[in-house]
C-alpha cells in the first residue's frame, strides 16, 4: 500500500493534481471536507459529534478528525492500493496523529508532496477562479487571510516531513502536465510503487 499526503496553499493545484495522481497510481482519495460532509449526512455518531462543532462555527478537534479519518481509512482499506490525503494534516499535531493512526495499522506516509507557488500567483489564480466559479471566498481580502493562516499553521509541516525524510517540494507553477511530471518523478525517485 502506498500512502501520499499532498499539501500546498489555497490555489496551489492540490485538487487538480490529486485527480491525476488517483488516475496514475490507483489511489483512494480521502478529502477531510468530503468525509465530514458524508458522516454528517449519514447521521453517524462521529458525524453528529462533528456537526455539533461545525454548526457553532468551531474547528473540529484533531482527535475527532483523526477518528473520522481512521473510520474512513478502515472502511476503504480492503479495496485500496493506497491513499492520498488531501486537506489533512494541516498542523504538526495532526501530522503526528496521522502517523500514529497509520502505524497502528502497520502503515506509514510514504511521500509528501508540497506544491510551492508564489503568493502573487496564488492570488491571481484564486481571483480568476472566483470570477469563473462565483465562489465568494475567492476575493482579495479573504484570499490574503487564507494565505496568512496557511503560512503560519500549515507551512511548518515542511520541516516536519523533511525531518521524516518524506517531503518533496514541487515547483507548482507552469502547465498542469509539467507540474504532474515533476510530482511523479519525485514520487518514483523516492519510493518503489507496487
Amino acid at each position: 500500500m502506498f500512502n501520499l499526503v499532498i499539501f500546498g496553499a489555497p490555489g496551489s493545484g492540490k485538487g487538480t493534481q490529486s485527480e491525476k495522481l488517483i488516475d496514475r497510481y490507483g489511489l483512494t482519495h480521502i478529502s477531510t471536507g468530503d468525509v465530514l460532509r458524508k458522516e454528517i449526512a449519514a447521521g453517524s455518531e462521529l458525524g453528529k459529534i462533528a456537526d455539533s462543532y461545525i454548526s457553532k462555527g468551531q474547528l473540529i478537534p484533531d482527535e475527532l478528525m483523526v477518528d473520522i479519518l481512521a473510520s474512513e481509512f478502515d472502511r476503504l482499506r480492503p479495496e485500496s492500493k493506497g491513499f492520498i490525503f488531501d486537506g489533512f494534516p494541516r498542523t504538526i499535531p495532526q501530522a503526528e496523529a496521522l502517523k500514529k493512526m497509520l502505524e497502528d495499522r502497520g502503515e506509514e506516509v510514504h511521500s509528501v508532496i508540497g506544491l510551492e507557488v508564489a503568493d502573487e500567483e496564488l492570488m491571481e489564480r484564486l481571483i480568476k477562479r472566483g470570477a469563473e466559479s462565483g465562489r465568494s471566498d475567492d476575493n482579495p481580502e479573504t484570499i490574503g487571510n487564507r494565505l496568512k493562516v496557511y503560512h503560519s499553521t500549515t507551512s511548518p509541516l515542511r520541516d516536519y516531513y523533511t525531518a521524516e525524510g518524506t517531503y518533496r517540494a514541487i515547483q507548482g507553477s507552469g502547465r498542469v502536465d509539467e507540474i504532474f511530471s515533476r510530482i511523479t518523478e519525485a514520487i518514483e525517485s523516492q519510493t518503489v510503487l507496487n
